[in-house]
């Protein structure tokens, strides 16, 4: 089965900059979009960016203008640059890859995966 592999994650004062990456891995055909997700406690699982295949973006409201994502789909990974972070913004983030689709022994499989998540924390 494909893996994501997070990394990136860390303690950053508010205002710097930090970048997450995710690779896929695996015997992958194809991904649909790929995206970042953030969870803080108390609160649900929110979007915070998502880029197709095509290289359309959507990003939530909150970290426009600061959040860049992009996309290597050679190398099935999924970048997120994050500035001007705000304490707000601690969470753990997760890694999507949206229907996913790879081989597998009997032919092909579609599914959707989630990474095993990255903390980052925006504090003085």
């Amino acid at each position: 089965q494909a893996q994501l592999v997070e990394s990136g994650g860390g303690l950053v004062q508010p205002g710097g900059s930090l970048r997450l990456s995710c690779a896929a891995s695996g015997t992958i055909l194809s991904i649909t979009a790929m995206g970042w997700y953030r969870q803080s406690p108390g609160k649900q699982r929110e979007l915070v960016a998502a880029i197709t295949s095509g290289g359309s973006t959507n990003y939530a409201d909150s970290v426009k203008g600061r959040f860049t994502i992009s996309r290597d789909s050679a190398k099935n990974t999924v970048y997120l640059h994050m500035n001007s972070l705000k304490p707000e913004d601690t969470a753990v983030y997760y890694c999507n890859a949206d229907r996913l689709v790879e081989k597998t022994t009997y032919g092909t499989q579609t599914k959707n995966y989630w990474g095993q998540g990255t903390q980052v924390t925006v504090s003085s």
